[in-house]
């Protein structure tokens, strides 16, 4: 039986061991010897791009951040469903990943990097959100394992009180926080509303239509400036 080959390793700012394998043409990233991701399973982050983007693939030159770079999937999907005037803004935390997908990694989804409409930070999404008020049409996590983090305790800080109130001074009205998450996780989509997000989540096979695990896409959708408007007239006529 062939072994699996390892092809890199990096160590993330808190310590969490990364490699990136290979066994045959399936690729794994390892996160302290556990699978994060692989390579034969990726219809779920596909449909995070396809399902959060579905209001800003509409806009003539939209704005979408996508929060982790991962295998690259879930930004081949984002481009591929939004207008030639589109800017996309990936942060991804680990230059490793962004290594191993200008790598190993860039023929499994056509090398999404090299789009002229991707703009690359290597840097903490969180920075990213924060250094971005009122930018993005859409907002799309795919950091970790979601809101219930396996690699880092840190990444936790995206899912939090604060972390959603960031993301959603991101926003433009009318913009969308797509999370993907390998669970259902009630207690986060309590904190979306507390935060004035309208929620929707979707539950998606992890290989789409050839099945495997189920994971879930959670969006919190922001009012139109129109519709923020008409409801503060509203509550101002209530209250003379």
């Amino acid at each position: 039986m062939k072994p699996w080959e390892l092809l890199g390793e990096a160590r993330t700012p808190d310590g969490t061991d990364l490699r990136l394998t290979r066994h045959s043409t399936e690729f794994v990233i390892l996160a302290n010897g556990q699978s994060l991701m692989s390579s034969r399973m990726h219809g779920s982050e596909e449909a995070l791009a396809t399902i959060g983007c579905r209001r800003a693939g509409l806009l003539d030159a939209p704005s979408v951040l996508v929060g982790g770079l991962g295998m690259g999937f879930t930004l081949r999907a984002v481009l591929d469903v939004l207008p030639a005037h589109a800017r996309v803004v990936v942060s991804e935390l680990m230059p490793a990943v962004v290594e191993w997908n200008r790598g190993p990694l860039g023929p499994l989804a056509n090398h999404p990097l090299k789009d002229a409409r991707v703009q690359l930070e290597v840097n903490d999404v969180a920075a990213t959100l924060r250094s971005n008020p009122g930018t993005f049409d859409a907002v799309l996590l795919d950091v970790d394992n979601g809101p219930a983090a396996l690699t880092s305790a840190n990444n936790s800080r995206l899912y939090d009180n604060d972390g959603v109130a960031t993301a959603r001074a991101a926003l433009r009205p009318g913009g969308v926080l797509a999370v993907w998450s390998a669970r259902e996780y009630r207690k986060f989509e309590q904190r979306l509303s507390y935060c004035g997000f309208a929620v929707e989540v979707a539950r998606v096979r992890g290989r789409l239509k050839s099945g495997g695990p189920r994971h879930v896409i959670v969006m919190g959708h922001l009012p139109h400036e129109e519709e923020t408007m008409t409801a503060s007239r509203a509550r101002a006529r209530s209250n003379p």
